[in-house]
């Protein structure tokens, strides 16, 4: 049955990396502007200090127009860096686009020796990234588990962001995964639980 599991995870990792290489430029473009705008309608992000973002590639929902957005809106951005020897994730602040390096994977990461690594959650928005979510807030992440880890412990509202066109009804999960609070899609904002 795990057996099964991880392939059919890894068919769904396929085909909705096929439907974001597939996507039109400019299409993406719209509807990465809708959903800026649908994340800084919500009194969350409005009221929050601090968020909490992965630094977006090119199939991704486009985050550096968030980080740029909640920098003009005074707010403190912090990014993760990964650590591949304890399969740990954590947050740095980042004041800059010079503030990244290369880092896990071959993605921009925060400068650790310059950057303050961020402590307290309690109040922060976290956006998760994912290859596709269900109604139930689940997510089809990279598969190595770096923000359900994060996630377990994490005391702030997390936000899926995603393109409706990877939404689906149901994902497999198991009992460590954890669900956002907020699912946010070019199409919709979707609470799903009131924390």
């Amino acid at each position: 049955m795990r057996k099964n599991m991880k392939e059919f995870k890894i068919y769904l990792r396929k085909k909705y990396r096929s439907i974001r290489e597939n996507m039109d430029l400019k299409i993406k473009k719209i509807w990465d502007s809708k959903i800026l705008k649908k994340v800084t309608i919500l009194s969350r992000y409005k009221n929050c200090n601090t968020i909490l973002t992965y630094i977006s590639k090119d199939i991704e929902v486009d985050t550096l127009e968030i980080i740029n957005k909640a920098w003009e809106d005074g707010k403190k951005v912090a990014v993760p860096a990964c650590d591949k020897e304890t399969m740990k994730m954590n947050f740095y602040e980042i004041n800059s686009m010079d503030d990244l390096e290369k880092g896990t994977f071959g993605l921009l990461e925060p400068k650790k020796d310059i950057c303050k690594k961020i402590e307290e959650t309690q109040g922060t928005l976290c956006f998760v990234p994912g290859f596709s979510f269900d109604q139930e807030g689940f997510r089809l992440g990279y598969g190595y588990g770096y923000y359900d880890r994060f996630l377990q412990n994490f005391k702030g509202t997390k936000i899926g962001i995603c393109y409706n066109n990877c939404i689906t009804n149901k994902l497999p999960h198991g009992r460590y995964d954890c669900s956002v609070d907020i699912l946010i899609t070019n199409a919709f904002i979707k609470e799903i639980h009131s924390s």
